[in-house]
């Protein structure tokens, strides 16, 4: 069982949903993004995402597309990523980590020195937004030798035709992106959300998360009370981007601002269930 699949069988057991932060890697620079991934997993984060920085984030609201041109400044790459992952795997290895960006950076790597390479790190899962489904062989049997998750996007666009093809081959759990659009710019209602689950736990058992609008931590509770987890982007990065100087420099309490969001959303989460049963 990978560690994504370990974690939330373990959440299962205790009734509640998962939070999943995010943070761009080298944001604004490599000491910064290191220590809020240091700090995400005692401030309640129950899984991490880690955005790979590509210059053509086509998915990516204005907020994660400026943390991108940020790191990239910083000297932000692949390697050096994997490098972080790894590092932080010698301290934690328990919280699974899942990269999330574009195809491009992996192909230029090399798809199977990638996988070989991410799973040494201790990557566990893999969202790649621009990976075509009808081209996902391109990465499943690498990913699949070395114990990724592929981890697959589905959207309220997706039609109960299309819905099986996404999903063929998916492990780890489902990201349902709760808006049509770009991250970061709206958020969808309670009841657009209950609508959208029984679809897809009819056409798949993994584990559902729901991310690309939610912000606050009542957000973040409505998102578990109707699936298994909740995936905070934008307003993490929003919150370290208000926290840096007019040269681009974290001011001091910029990490503690972010980890101390990353609380709130915990606790939100946390009790999401068992406040809506009370």
């Amino acid at each position: 069982m990978s560690r994504i699949a370990e974690r939330f069988a373990s959440l299962r057991r205790e009734g509640r949903g998962a939070l999943i932060p995010f943070l761009e890697a080298y944001d604004p620079d490599l000491e910064t993004s290191e220590a809020l991934l240091a700090g995400m997993p005692g401030a309640g984060a129950d899984l991490i995402e880690i955005g790979m920085p590509f210059t053509d984030p086509m998915a990516d609201g204005p907020t994660i597309q400026l943390a991108g041109r940020r790191a990239l400044a910083a000297g932000a790459s692949l390697p050096g990523t994997l490098d972080m992952v790894r590092r932080f795997r010698s301290r934690d290895a328990a919280t699974p980590i899942i990269l999330m960006g574009y195809l491009n950076p992996i192909l230029a790597y090399g798809v199977e020195t990638f996988c070989a390479d991410a799973a040494r790190a201790g990557i566990d899962g893999l969202i790649v937004v621009d990976l075509p489904s009808e081209e996902a062989d391109l990465l499943a049997d690498p990913a699949a030798a070395h114990g990724l998750d592929i981890i697959r996007l589905v959207a309220p666009t997706t039609d109960s035709v299309r819905l099986p093809q996404v999903l063929r081959g998916s492990s780890g759990f489902v990201y349902y992106v709760s808006i049509t659009g770009i991250t970061g710019t709206r958020s969808a209602s309670q009841a657009d959300l209950a609508a959208a689950m029984p679809r897809l736990r009819a056409a798949t058992d993994l584990p559902v998360a729901i991310g690309f609008g939610v912000k606050t931590p009542a957000q973040a509770a409505e998102a578990v009370r109707s699936a298994d987890a909740a995936v905070v982007a934008s307003a993490l990065i929003e919150t370290l981007a208000a926290g840096l100087d007019a040269h681009g420099r974290p001011a001091p309490g910029a990490v503690d601002a972010v980890l101390e969001q990353v609380r709130a959303l915990a606790h939100a989460v946390r009790t999401a269930r068992t406040e809506l049963a009370a």
